[in-house]
């Protein structure tokens, strides 16, 4: 597994689901359809999101730092 970084490539919004797609071992475009999925169930999906997206750092300012 790789750090939970937003990448600065292949990101459509914010990164957020490139970077879980990353992490878990699978395609982006498979955590974006499994996020929308989830937006049908009620509870808190997009403020999960916004919260990931400030507190996730970008890849490019993690490069350096080990």
């Amino acid at each position: 597994m790789t750090a939970l970084a937003r990448p600065t490539h292949g990101r459509v919004l914010g990164g957020v689901c490139a970077a879980l797609a990353r992490r878990f071992g699978t395609s982006a475009t498979t955590m974006r359809v499994i996020f929308l999925l989830s937006c049908l169930l009620p509870g808190p999906q997009f403020l999960v999101y916004i919260a990931l997206w400030i507190l996730l750092p970008s890849e490019e300012t993690t490069g350096s730092a080990w």
